[in-house]
């Protein structure tokens, strides 16, 4: 499902028009992207959360060479899918 795919379940679902639901949707991203830039954790009950990690620099290797690399640290977006949510998938 892409983004175009969603807006129109969200619409569907809601009974709202679809430009109301790409707002929302749109709002929901900007939101929670502002909130892991802060360094915040992002929950919500049953679905799951969304967090940052800070992933260290490390020594990598050029797959076409072999020869060694430094990979700079970076910060990570971690998702961790809550308990209703793999239920209903399984």
């Amino acid at each position: 499902m892409n983004k175009a795919e969603l807006i129109e379940a969200m619409a569907g679902g809601a009974g709202i028009s679809k430009a109301d639901a790409k707002k929302a949707l749109d709002a929901f991203i900007d939101t929670t992207t502002g909130a892991l830039k802060k360094g915040d954790r992002v929950a919500l009950v049953g679905f799951g959360s969304f967090s940052v990690s800070r992933r260290s620099a490390r020594t990598g290797r050029n797959p076409q060479t072999g020869k060694e690399i430094q990979i700079a640290a970076k910060n990570v977006v971690k998702f961790k899918a809550g308990a209703d949510l793999g239920s209903s998938v399984n």
